[in-house]
């Protein structure tokens, strides 16, 4: 088992000295989405290169910094960018996020991504609010990071996401008329895209949207006793389903596309939890 409060110590530390406030909920943004972060009101930002022992992420759209913003009255941790497995760092760095997040005394915390449309009924610009997971592929970095745990604290993964938190998100969406589709994510290592058979097997296991990142942050979040809740943009149809050459540009580019509703679906949910 990782002692993450020993590896992460020195950021921890720096964090909780530059903290203006305890945050009420965390917000992680996923990739071409950072534009959130400057909806809101920036009460103070930091770039992750500032903060000791923070590894710099390498991908288009995940800009690595950290704002204390406000939204309504709620005091919001946003960090504009994440550290994904593919990338080719540990596992406990893609969770250092979420670490943060609690040690400041965040007991909320909100993923975003953007992910791969299995499901033949999305279209790129969807927004889905994920309601399970599939987690196969990271069993065992999971357990390198909780250790051999009891059944209670392994069964308590299966309230995540929250379904209170999804609850708000479904009424927050009918209340400003935005559709948001709910379904399960399937969680894929990369760093390639999915092939069509790939994809093809997924879906027959329930899949409706595929990605990297989210599940591993979840599962660790919510063995911190930690609230969850995880939006997906769909920003493609995954490979044979979709036509065209997969690209990241193009999933940067759908992402700024739906950037107003994903911003007001967001902020509209924050206010009520």
């Amino acid at each position: 088992m990782i002692d993450l409060n020993f590896k992460y110590q020195e950021a921890i530390s720096y964090l909780k000295k530059e903290s203006p406030f305890t945050p009420d909920i965390a917000i992680v943004l996923g990739s071409g989405l950072g534009e959130f972060a400057d909806s809101t009101k920036k009460i103070k930002s930091l770039s992750t290169s500032e903060i000791p022992g923070y590894p710099k992420t390498t991908v288009k759209g995940h800009q690595g910094a950290i704002h204390f913003s406000k939204v309504e009255k709620k005091n919001i941790l946003i960090f504009q960018g994440r550290l994904h497995f593919y990338e080719g760092y540990k596992i406990s760095d893609c969770l250092l996020g979420v670490l943060l997040s609690n040690k400041l005394g965040c007991k909320k915390i909100i993923f975003t991504n953007a992910a791969g449309g299995v499901n033949r009924n999305f279209a790129p610009g969807d927004l889905m609010l994920i309601d399970s997971f599939n987690a196969l592929q990271l069993n065992k970095e999971i357990t390198s990071l909780i250790g051999v745990t009891s059944i209670e604290v392994r069964n308590n993964f299966l309230n995540c996401p929250s379904k209170r938190m999804n609850e708000i998100f479904m009424d927050s969406a009918k209340e400003i008329k935005i559709p948001l589709h709910s379904g399960t994510y399937w969680y894929s290592k990369g760093p390639s895209y999915e092939t069509p058979a790939e994809i093809s097997m997924v879906s027959r296991f329930g899949a409706d949207a595929v990605g990297m990142s989210t599940v591993h942050e979840a599962v660790f979040a919510t063995f911190l006793n930690m609230e969850v809740a995880a939006i997906s943009c769909i920003t493609n149809m995954a490979a044979g389903i979709s036509r065209q050459k997969l690209s990241h540009s193009e999933v940067t580019e759908t992402a700024k596309n739906v950037a107003k509703k994903f911003s007001l679906l967001l902020k509209t949910a924050v206010s009520r939890f």
